[in-house]
């Protein structure tokens, strides 16, 4: 039976342990995070994972540490795993399994390597996305494929909805990889990184919409930060606006200036670059937006930039 130490963490970390568990792994160890009281924590617990199938498991704030490292290195591990851990391994770690690290990505690398690939590629328009199976190293999500599973991106598809699926995604990527590394027949790739790119994390402030970019663009912000993200946002003369969703009614067309109007019984906001966005959901200084609202607005309009 093979020896692993789990480093994992959010929904894959979840998924990806119990297909270990599933195919017999011995998982000696799992490192995870303590939840963070001031995160939206809308996903599964790894720790309770461990509570429920009575696997060892610690929550240090770096792992990187010489009585983390001696631990891991005491259990002699032929593997190692991380799925959705949060901080970076150094050699030491890497180096203490017998047959190497490996690390689940939420992305089809070398396509947004990084932190929140999922987020970014929806709000760089993707189509496609999915999730990688590849070797660890020092460097980020650099080293060889091990194996990648695709999934679409739908236009109005959200980052939980997109999530959801790269979480499925990884669960059949590892579930197929796994006896090859277990028997030592899989086949590793190198990566070409000229055909991605790195991408950092995103703060809230990064959620402000720039009304001079186009419908399209908008919109996949609005598809990329919505709930259980801080939001799409602007400020404007009536207070903070949050969208939170959106469709594209035409991508172009003329429009003089970013506002949103009531139309009919429809919310209905432009962009200086023109088409037609409507606005599904939405709140104004933490109260819904409704087209009545916006209706006793001068013009029946709110202006969303100067």
């Amino acid at each position: 039976m093979s020896r692993a130490v789990v480093f994992a963490y959010h929904n894959v970390g979840v998924r990806c342990l119990k297909v270990l568990l599933a195919q017999g792994v011995d998982v000696a160890l799992v490192v995870t995070h303590e939840d963070n009281p001031n995160e939206n924590i809308w996903f599964g617990s790894v720790a309770q994972v461990c509570r429920d199938y009575d696997i060892p498991f610690i929550t240090p704030e770096n792992p990187n540490v010489p009585e983390v490292e001696q631990r891991i290195a005491g259990l002699k591990p032929d593997f190692l795993f991380s799925f959705y851990y949060r901080n970076m391994l150094k050699a030491t770690l890497l180096e203490s399994a017998k047959y190497g690290a490996f690390n689940m990505h939420g992305s089809l690398l070398p396509k947004y390597r990084g932190r929140v690939p999922v987020n970014w590629a929806i709000i760089k328009g993707e189509t496609e996305t999915g999730a990688t199976l590849h070797v660890m190293n020092v460097k980020p999500d650099n080293g060889p494929l091990v194996d990648q599973q695709a999934i679409p991106i739908l236009p109005d598809d959200t980052a939980e909805e997109v999530f959801e699926k790269v979480t499925v995604a990884a669960e059949i990527c590892l579930n197929r990889a796994l006896p090859g590394l277990l028997n030592g027949t899989a086949q590793f790739v190198q990566q070409d990184l000229s055909l991605g790119a790195y991408f950092g994390g995103r703060k809230a402030e990064d959620g402000r919409i720039d009304w001079n970019q186009s419908i399209t663009q908008v919109h996949n912000l609005v598809r990329a930060v919505t709930h259980p993200y801080p939001g799409a946002f602007c400020d404007t003369a009536q207070g903070r606006l949050i969208l939170w969703r959106t469709r594209i009614l035409q991508a172009t067309g003329q429009a003089p200036r970013a506002a949103l109007m009531a139309e009919h019984d429809k919310l209905i906001a432009t962009t200086a670059q023109g088409g037609f966005l409507q606005i599904l959901e939405a709140e104004l200084n933490g109260q819904p937006l409704t087209t009545q609202m916006v209706s006793g607005f001068p013009g029946r309009t709110l202006l969303l930039s100067e």
